[in-house]
């Protein structure tokens, strides 16, 4: 049974891209068969119109105290989330909003609690790749992801995944990173409180403006450490 669903976009400075984002997740949200659906947008201390191109389009709009982090952002929304199922999504949309079709299928299909988009599984989907030291630098972390933390994904890092409300307040009220890292915390806090989570392959388009710094991206290779530290200190229970 669908029963309701929110949808959660993080924004940081994002005024330029969230209108027609917006408009693409509310004709999605229109044609679709969701009891009911909410949009809700997290606007991360921008320091441009977000939050008004936000209400704008007449969804719901969460403000942090300052600038966070996405992880925060997705963390707030989450814990604020009214539907019975609650997707995070980029505001760049780089996942098509229709692939949660996919995601929702799999998820109600199989059991499962939670499930995230993957670029990895099946590459022939991606339509305009990353420059070739970003993605290559993504398959790098991904393997000392895997050996890190123990986790089977082959894509920590697509800003598409969806989750069952209750589990997802379980989840991230644990959530300790702030930062880019947050994924890979909540996936391994996820597999901790015995939440299955499926891989599911999606379609995705890399998208000119990325505000992942080369910087941030060097330490977020800290973090799978960071949370396998975590674990085994008792920190998630």
């Amino acid at each position: 049974m669908r029963r309701s669903i929110t949808i959660i976009i993080p924004a940081f400075n994002e005024e330029k891209r969230l209108p027609s984002t917006l408009a693409a997740v509310q004709e999605y949200l229109a044609g679709s068969s969701w009891e009911f659906s909410e949009i809700v947008v997290v606007d991360d201390g921008s320091r441009d119109a977000t939050a008004a191109a936000a209400e704008a389009a007449g969804v719901r709009v969460l403000r942090n105290p300052g600038n966070h982090g996405k992880g925060y952002s997705v963390r707030h929304g989450m814990l604020e989330a009214q539907g019975d199922w609650t997707l995070f999504s980029d505001a760049d949309l780089s996942t098509p909003i229709e692939e949660l079709e996919k995601l929702w299928d799999r998820a109600a299909r199989e059991g499962a609690r939670c499930a995230i988009g993957s670029r990895a599984l099946d590459r022939s989907l991606i339509g305009t790749h990353q420059p070739a030291f970003r993605e290559n630098m993504g398959r790098v972390f991904n393997l000392l992801m895997r050996l890190e933390t123990g986790l089977p994904f082959r894509d920590t890092q697509c800003g598409f995944k969806l989750f069952e409300t209750a589990a997802a307040r379980e989840i991230f009220s644990r959530q300790r990173i702030n930062g880019f890292g947050f994924d890979v915390e909540v996936l391994y806090i996820a597999k901790h409180l015995g939440y299955r989570t499926l891989e599911v392959p999606v379609r995705w388009n890399d998208v000119a403006g990325t505000k992942v710094s080369m910087m941030l991206g060097a330490m977020g290779f800290l973090d799978p450490l960071k949370v396998r530290w975590d674990g085994l200190t008792g920190k998630y229970r």
